[in-house]
């Protein structure tokens, strides 16, 4: 009989989000509480098929929040509650929830005028690459209910469509908050109803009606806004 407290290997080419995950589902199952020791690195490197160095990469993230603690000599320990439904994107919302709240806010601001210059700006080859981007994340996110790495390729065409390169430079300054917007597991769902609107976000672009791009990109965005509440807000 399949035990799901068990570990199973992840393809190689997983992201510290994967490893996250499939130990917050481990952890979750076997019914660990906060002051419960987690296995060693070495086991979690031989059950999830990845190297010790990978797992203790991965591990830092879970430190960073408050999800673990290490013990020097002692282990590491859970230090939050893990649920079923949580992934390291909704513990993340939970545990970091105003820089979370805060870092929506900056992307709010600049996301939105970026889709303005976008629908200004955009040439005929940047247009093609914002579609061929968008008609990849619609057909991930048909097949299994989410697409985080495209959805992230789409939103980061439009800002090069934007033309300023000092986006692309404040986006890389500011990656990793950024990107766990679009760390949702498919199983999670969240952001899931923003998914009908970013086709009109980019007929509104491809139109060059920068006003509609605008709104359009707030709604995604309190749609966002809505969801990460939500998971903050069942903490309590």
């Amino acid at each position: 009989m399949h035990d799901p407290a068990e570990l199973h290997p992840i393809i190689p080419t997983r992201s510290d989000t994967l490893i996250l995950d499939a130990l917050t589902r481990y952890m979750a199952h076997a019914g660990a509480q906060p002051g419960s020791r987690l296995p060693p690195e070495r086991e979690l490197a031989e059950k999830l098929g990845v190297s010790r160095n990978t797992v203790r990469e991965a591990l830092k993230r879970w430190e960073a929040l408050g999800i673990i603690v290490r013990k020097k000599g002692s282990g590491t320990f859970l230090q939050a509650e893990v649920g079923l439904h949580d992934s390291f994107l909704s513990l993340r919302f939970k545990n970091d929830s105003a820089n979370m709240l805060h870092a929506l806010e900056v992307r709010r601001i600049i996301e939105s005028e970026s889709c303005v210059l976008a629908a200004q700006r955009a040439s005929a080859d940047d247009l093609l690459e914002i579609e061929r981007r968008l008609e990849e994340m619609e057909r991930v996110h048909l097949a299994i209910g989410s697409a985080g790495p495209e959805d992230w390729a789409f939103h980061t065409s439009i800002y090069r469509a934007a033309g300023n390169p000092l986006l692309l430079q404040m986006l890389n300054g500011v990656y990793d908050t950024l990107h766990a917007f679009f760390e949702s597991p498919p199983e999670q769902a969240l952001f899931s109803d923003s998914f009908p609107l970013h086709r009109e976000l980019f007929n509104a672009i491809r139109a060059r009606d920068s006003q509609a791009a605008r709104a359009l990109c707030h709604q995604i965005l309190d749609i966002t806004e809505r969801d990460m509440k939500d998971v903050i807000h069942a903490k309590r």
